[in-house]
């Protein structure tokens, strides 16, 4: 078990509660206390708050059919408006160390698959039928019940492989690892560095932010992670203003001009439910396959997610279960539904919220803090965007290391838990993907247990998970099949 864990652990004897707000967020029966909180709801804003950034920059740069592109300025306001409103909502409703914002990778279908085949208005709005839709889900119990069949080996899987994939985003957001072009004529896919080779002063703040990060936890410093983020923070100002630095990335390190600006509101509303339907050129099995799309991969990247963070914080039951997941999924589908409203992409629960978890989150009182920091950020962005990737990444690695120590808790020897649960941990960071890798492992799992001759242990839920996982992957010959593309 984690020290993170073991700080959550259930004692015989819960301390008694400090006051209502204690009492209605469990702080005190869950180990935590209000220090540790707000620590981790500030360590969860400043390793997401590049969304505030990416999102922007990713819907910002394409264009729907028509020739139109949605203003840079609107989505930053629309990005940061979902993330305050729904990251409390999570807290209060969910009571989760569970922070919501737009989802990358959904995005990216958003701007880059749906938007050139109609509107903007028209591809946000199946956004917010896709939160809908999955809303509808958890009310019927079927997004809920499908948690439930999965068996421990494989939500621990499901959790190692989160924490190699954070690392592995970590690792690239800080530029200590980049792909390697295709017109370098090699087979080899990343590596070290931007040239094979670290270099300049960006990747040196990382690699510092990661000695710091770990020696503050091997000292079991309170605000490790925090401490980190704010002290390379400082360091890469100092450097922007000292050294010639070509980019640090997404968020440079430089004091801004303004520190206040006015939020634009200009996108919210700016959606049709059902304009897709009818957008010429798009076929309705076209507009089906593309919803389909959407949901499967919040639906997975969501509960990878909230098994990972939940497992993390020790916050599972002895059955492997989420507390509140019921209100938990519904409240992420709602936040589905919210980000098309709003023209940011369909807003999903982030697994940096692990880096909170690490600072001591228990609770859903850490997303008041988180969430009020992306409040603030309506007005603030030039000054909450100024920390560089190289500072927050450290926290994204450390939390990996954290995570992954639950391997020990897998079952390596026998081949039906094993092999499902190599796919699904090898597979997240290789694919860039939760739902990947929980696809592959569930899958292998049914095939598996089937070869065996053990096919009466499987849950229905889980045969039909895996069909529905068996058309993600083929979707490409399935729309040739059906003459959609």
């Amino acid at each position: 078990m984690s020290e993170t864990k073991q700080a959550a652990g259930r004692g015989s004897a819960p301390p008694p509660s400090v006051n209502g707000v204690d009492r209605f967020f469990r702080i005190s029966a869950r180990g935590s206390t209000f220090g540790r909180e707000i620590r981790g709801g500030f360590a969860t804003f400043f390793t997401m708050a590049y969304i505030l950034v990416l999102n922007p920059l990713i819907l910002g740069s394409a264009k729907d059919k028509y020739g139109h592109s949605l203003d840079f300025v609107q989505l930053t306001t629309a990005t940061a408006l979902v993330a305050a409103v729904m990251t409390i909502i999570m807290g209060v409703g969910g009571n989760l160390p569970l922070a919501l914002a737009a989802g990358l990778g959904l995005n990216a279908v958003v701007a880059f698959q749906i938007a050139p085949l109609m509107s903007w208005d028209d591809a946000m709005g199946l956004v917010v039928l896709e939160g809908l839709l999955i809303c509808a889900l958890v009310v019927t119990g079927l997004r809920e019940a499908v948690m439930h069949a999965i068996p421990q080996p494989l939500k621990q899987a499901i959790s190692v492989g989160i924490g190699l994939f954070i690392a592995f985003i970590g690792l690239v957001d800080a530029g200590f690892v980049s792909r390697v072009p295709d017109a370098g004529g090699t087979t080899v896919p990343v590596q070290l560095g931007g040239a094979g080779t670290l270099s300049g002063w960006p990747v040196l703040v990382f690699c510092l932010g990661v000695l710091l990060t770990f020696g503050l936890l091997a000292r079991k410093v309170k605000g490790a992670i925090l401490i980190s983020i704010v002290t390379m923070t400082v360091l890469a100002i100092v450097i922007d203003s000292l050294a010639d630095i070509k980019s640090w990335g997404l968020t440079a390190p430089s004091w801004p001009d303004k520190v206040v600006d006015t939020p634009d509101f200009g996108l919210l509303g700016d959606f049709s439910l059902f304009g897709a339907f009818g957008a010429p050129g798009v076929g309705i099995v076209t507009v089906v396959l593309l919803i389909f799309t959407l949901i499967l991969s919040d639906f997975f990247d969501t509960m990878g997610t909230v098994v990972g963070i939940s497992a993390e914080a020790g916050l599972l039951d002895e059955e492997g279960k989420v507390p509140n997941l019921g209100r938990v999924l519904f409240i992420d589908g709602v936040a589905a539904a919210a980000g098309g409203a709003a023209s940011s992409s369909s807003a999903t629960s982030y697994i940096e919220s692990a880096a909170g978890v690490g600072e001591g989150s228990r609770t859903g009182f850490s997303n008041l803090v988180t969430g009020s920091l992306f409040a603030l950020a309506l007005f603030l962005t030039p000054v909450l965007t100024i920390v560089p990737l190289q500072a927050a990444a450290p926290a994204l690695i450390a939390v990996g290391f954290l995570m992954m120590t639950q391997v020990k808790n897998i079952d390596w020897d026998r081949y039906e838990i094993a092999v499902p649960a190599f796919l699904t941990i090898a597979v997240m960071p290789f694919t860039y993907s939760i739902t990947n890798g929980i696809g592959a492992g569930f899958l292998a799992y049914v095939v598996i247990k089937t070869v065996l001759g053990k096919a009466r242990e499987i849950h229905w839920l889980l045969w039909l998970t895996s069909a529905l996982f068996l058309v993600y992957f083929a979707i490409d010959p399935v729309e040739q099949v059906l003459g959609v593309k």
